[in-house]
């Protein structure tokens, strides 16, 4: 489980997260990711995921959706290439430059690059552990199909404000560094978003350990996005059709003011 040091919301997804290139023309081709447990999943459940999807949305614009900028709970911050897995990691001194997907990558610490394999590789693994845990409490709602998920319908319950949501629930078979966790996700009647989740810190447990909402849905292009998570804040959210390679291969800080943002 990755832990956030400065709150209560320590948690890992389960999930690494995979690379959605491919674009898909249209909502009822929201093809499952390989691994998807379709015959234990509900159909009410699939349903539910697609219909999410598709109030976000859509599956080719997420699949169209190349750079992703966020800053998450104000201590780390990443700039993800989602159809290469590059990525630029910024926590205080710390800077990474590394591929998710090969999990090899260059460490600078105050601006000087660590050279000892060891001391690298570890810096590696962290930034690594801590981009997937960070990438799902930013985009958990696009990641419903995704390898090793069986999905479940709760039933319809109310939010902690009050309204009404379909419950979907997400179990996990064989996938990530946690895959005994277990998340009620509430997507909202009125909206279709997802507004809510509760985190379980095992699939037995009969009440969540937290649950936080899904607030302040942004249009990014053509996706949604939200930040809200009640006590903490994912901010600095930004989409980018272009970014220079440089980004991804020089620790010198980039000039973020250059780069146009999708809007």
């Amino acid at each position: 489980m990755q832990r956030n040091p400065t709150s209560r919301f320590a948690i890992c997804s389960c999930l690494t997260l995979s690379l959605l290139v491919a674009a898909v023309p249209v909502l009822a081709q929201n093809p499952a990711a390989d691994g998807f447990d379709v015959e234990a999943s509900d159909a009410r459940a699939i349903e539910l995921a697609d219909a999410t999807m598709e109030a976000m949305g859509g599956r080719q614009a997420w699949d169209q959706t190349r750079f992703l900028h966020w800053n998450f709970f104000g201590f780390r911050t990443h700039l993800w290439d989602k159809w290469t897995g590059d990525l630029r990691f910024q926590q205080q001194k710390r800077t990474v430059l590394m591929n998710v997907n090969s999990r090899q990558g260059r460490v600078f610490e105050d601006g000087v690059e660590v050279t000892d394999e060891e001391a690298r590789a570890k810096a590696l693994q962290a930034t690594y552990e801590a981009w997937i845990n960070d990438m799902y409490w930013l985009a958990m709602p696009y990641k419903l199909k995704d390898s090793g998920v069986t999905l479940t319908y709760v039933g319809e319950q109310p939010m902690e404000d009050g309204r009404m949501a379909d419950v979907v629930q997400l179990t996990f078979e064989g996938v990530g560094v946690t895959p005994q966790n277990k998340y009620h996700v509430s997507i909202a009647k009125e909206t279709g978003l997802v507004e809510q989740w509760a985190f379980f810190a095992d699939a037995g447990d009969p009440e969540p350990r937290f649950k936080t909402p899904w607030a302040k849905w942004t249009r990014h292009g053509g996706v949604l996005l939200s930040g809200d998570r009640g006590e903490r804040q994912i901010s600095e959210i930004r989409v980018y059709e272009d970014v220079p390679s440089s980004v991804f291969e020089s620790a010198e800080p980039p000039d973020w003011s250059a780069l146009e943002e999708v809007r």
